[in-house]
């Protein structure tokens, strides 16, 4: 337990330290959301001379005033009939989109997504193979971990695109395309490999994963201090109501839930604050004992991820020929996803391909493969064979 708890503290340590040097050479990203402005007109004020007043553009002025000409700039802003209410709500959105794209460093984003893909089609072509184990299975978690969190930051992330796109649609009522464009390609890695993205390169969701094989034996099978499998119905009942309770207070209070205790901040020390510390700090301590707590209980693109892995091409699949129902997997599996998987009588809860089944079954049933899952025979796990799992 001494050990577990060292090794625990040793990895915090070295992510907070690693974290503020890579902090100070990413140095000029801005996080900060703009004030709502009311807008003030003078008599006789041009387009031209608002955009001068309020810092726009001649694109930001187009889409505010719906420009079709050049010479729309010297027409007095009057004369387009809005209502300075609506004028200043335009107004907002546009200085909330310019302050989004001044917050993204445009080299980092980029080069982090190339090696998001190079890393994970190393990892999909390891698991295919069934090359994932105990062994190397830390190391991976430890690389996407440093090169994904502490090198490159706590941005961008697979939960910022769910996230921020609804508190940014609450507060200022627009929607940040590049976002979208993010969320789109981190969907398409969940489609194309099961969740790939949250089980491997998501920063915050390998470091839980690190540290939960902490308090697993050298095989990455039993649990060292005990362990707890959250029922699915409980789990995704919390994010589900978590993910309703972000959109409410976004839209009627215009106010960010999740900003206060955001784990990802851990990749960006000087902004945490002593909540989010705190928050974060518990939250790693309680990934010891529960898979991946933040992805099963809160995370907005978990829950969303979860969906859209329902129609994954590549997925952990059973070959009921030669599985001889020992039960070995679903003992061995971080969560009750693999049980449902092998049984498929109820809902399949988030898998996140880690191959610690595949790793385990003494019969090379469980493989990481293409398709659809198929069912189970009439009577694979009848009440002896049950019985006899569980002995």
């Amino acid at each position: 337990m001494l050990r577990t708890a060292i090794s625990l503290v040793l990895i915090l340590f070295v992510v907070v330290c690693g974290s503020v040097v890579s902090g100070h050479f990413w140095a000029g990203e801005k996080e900060q959301m703009p004030e709502s402005i009311t807008v003030t007109v003078s008599k006789g004020m041009t387009v031209a001379e608002f955009g001068r007043k309020y810092n726009l553009g001649r694109k930001e002025l187009k889409k505010i005033f719906n420009l079709t000409s050049r010479n729309d700039l010297e027409r007095q802003v009057d004369d387009f009939g809005m209502s300075y209410e609506l004028l200043s709500k335009k107004v907002d959105g546009v200085l909330a989109i310019q302050a989004e794209h001044a917050s993204k460093n445009w080299f980092k984003i980029p080069l982090k997504g190339g090696l998001w893909v190079i890393f994970l089609s190393a990892v999909f072509t390891l698991l295919r193979k069934g090359k994932i184990s105990a062994r190397n299975r830390k190391w991976i978690y430890m690389a996407a971990v440093g090169i994904f969190g502490i090198l490159l930051g706590s941005d961008p992330s697979p939960m910022g695109t769910v996230k921020d796109a609804i508190v940014l649609l609450g507060l200022k009522g627009v929607v940040f395309p590049p976002r979208l464009i993010a969320l789109g390609i981190f969907l398409l890695m969940v489609v194309l490999a099961n969740k790939f993205i949250c089980s491997w390169g998501c920063q915050i969701g390998t470091l839980q994963d690190l540290v939960f094989r902490l308090n697993r034996d050298s095989k990455d099978i039993r649990t060292l201090f005990g362990q707890i499998k959250i029922p699915f119905i409980v789990s995704n009942s919390s994010r589900i109501l978590f993910f309703l309770l972000l959109t409410f207070v976004a839209f009627i209070w215009a106010t960010d839930i999740v900003g206060v205790i955001d784990p990802f901040k851990l990749f960006k020390p000087q902004v945490i604050g002593m909540t989010g510390g705190l928050f974060v700090a518990l939250l790693l301590v309680l990934s010891l004992f529960v898979y991946r707590p933040w992805c099963h209980f809160f995370c907005p693109f978990g829950l969303v991820g979860w969906l859209a892995e329902k129609i994954s091409i590549f997925r952990i699949k059973v070959d009921y020929d030669k599985c001889v129902s020992c039960g070995v997997c679903s003992q061995a599996c971080p969560s009750t996803v693999m049980d449902a998987i092998l049984k498929q009588d109820r809902i399949v809860p988030d898998c996140f391909s880690c191959g610690t089944c595949m790793e385990v079954c003494p019969a090379n049933a469980i493989s990481f493969e293409y398709g659809k899952r198929p069912r189970p025979p009439v009577g694979k796990f009848s009440e002896r064979v049950v019985s006899n799992m569980e002995q």
